[in-house]
């Protein structure tokens, strides 16, 4: 009687540490926003998921605690009841029937059956865990108090240690979904460039002074309208003597609506009457911060000035939208059928674009990874890589990339061929 009641204490062990095995796995793979998610929606034990989740080093001290103790008891017993039956030889026979017991019941396959659904799992067993986490709280705390103090004699401190990020898991997250093919380029680089925001500066999205399309207040007035009519742009900024002197910011719709009230002659028409006042912005000026400001003031574009005070480029709430979006086009934009405007893919697998594209538009368009710490344009990659101001014709290597000068103005690389190397 005595070899049957052990016997099944065996089994009923077992069965608790298949339920311990299982909730560990379950508890720890289960999805914390999809706790938070249902948490919020009123759901008690995901909410218990959720405590235990944030008290991770007790759960899994108190489940290992459990865990072990089942086990080892059980083997003491598989090891008492064999011996009874083949004397000292029921000890090797108690060891390999342990060891396949507990490795295919108590481990391979509660983790199995918690991983297929780790979710529904977690949410079934955690009101039992969290009594067992609280019986066994005190133990949990010595044991850890234990381990922390032989951490902290090897120079090691579990307090200290680093976390990941929030952005930075969601960004790994996405990651690794679009490499399984779950989530679409286009959508993770939507996702990406969100969390890219509070890492800009609007220097790193805006439109370089070279690039600017600027008016002449001194033109004739019939002249300045076709240049309006003519440009692809709404809002243009308006100079007066330099290009850098700035004196206003010229709106296509006020040029119409005062050429209706001259009944159609442009003759006598002041831009200087008609252009609003430029809004300044620094050029270290956060992303996130600016595009704020566009919101509240209800302005789309920007100038902005560097630390001394000159016209360094000008941004537009558009720019800032196609760091999350991408490349906006519209009815007035050249159609182009490339991975982005100004870059041409050659038959041999190379690339000639427009060095003044943002290195970070040619990484998102062409899943690149080129450096953009020291240099916002594929120009300044080539120059920081060349170290000096490369001439038309001239070929280097560098991070991966063959590049060749195709174009140059004065000391201004403007094309650019890149090959990728292997």
């Amino acid at each position: 009687m005595n070899l049957w009641l052990s016997s099944i204490a065996i089994v009923l062990l077992l069965a608790v540490s298949f339920f311990f095995s299982g909730s560990e796995t379950a508890l720890t793979a289960a999805s914390r926003v999809r706790m938070h998610q249902l948490a919020r929606a009123g759901d008690r034990r995901a909410g218990i998921v959720e405590t235990l989740s944030i008290e991770k080093e007790r759960l899994i001290g108190s489940l290992l605690l459990g865990n072990n103790i089942v086990n080892i008891l059980a083997s003491a017993l598989a090891a008492s009841v064999l011996i009874q039956i083949f004397g000292d030889a029921g000890i090797a026979y108690a060891t390999l029937v342990m060891t396949a017991a507990v490795v295919i019941f108590s481990e391979v396959l509660p983790k199995t059956l918690a991983l297929m659904r780790p979710d529904a799992f977690a949410v079934t067993v955690a009101p039992v865990i969290r009594i067992i986490v609280i019986v066994f709280a005190p133990i949990t705390l010595a044991v850890q108090a234990i381990v922390n103090t032989i951490l902290k004699g090897f120079g090691l401190d579990a307090d200290k240690a680093s976390a990941i990020s929030g952005h930075d898991e969601i960004r790994g997250t996405v990651d690794l979904l679009h490499s399984e093919g779950e989530v679409v380029k286009g959508d993770r680089d939507m996702l990406g460039g969100i969390l890219d925001l509070k890492e800009l500066a609007v220097s790193d999205v805006m439109v370089h002074r070279t690039q600017m399309m600027t008016l002449d207040a001194n033109l004739p007035p019939p002249e300045l309208v076709r240049e309006v009519l003519e440009s692809a742009y709404t809002r243009i900024p308006v100079y007066d003597g330099e290009q850098e002197n700035i004196i206003g910011v010229l709106h296509a719709k006020d040029v119409l609506r005062a050429i209706l009230r001259a009944k159609g002659d442009p003759t006598g028409l002041d831009v200087r009457e008609i252009m609003t006042k430029p809004w300044y912005v620094p050029e270290s000026m956060p992303v996130q911060t600016q595009l704020a400001q566009f919101l509240k003031r209800h302005m789309h574009m920007a100038l902005v000035l560097d630390e001394y005070g000159v016209v360094e480029g000008l941004v537009t709430l558009e720019d800032i939208i196609e760091e999350i979006v991408g490349d906006i086009s519209d009815e007035h934009d050249e159609p182009d059928d490339e991975a982005m405007h100004g870059v041409k893919r050659q038959p041999d697998g190379s690339y000639v674009m427009d060095a003044s594209i943002p290195i970070r538009d040619i990484n998102r368009a062409l899943d690149w990874q080129l450096p953009d710490e020291d240099a916002n344009t594929v120009a300044g990659l080539v120059i920081n890589a060349a170290k000096i101001i490369p001439t038309v014709g001239e070929e280097f290597e560098a991070h991966g990339f063959r590049f060749k000068v195709l174009g140059r103005e004065r000391q201004r690389v403007t094309r650019v061929k890149v090959t990728p190397l292997g």
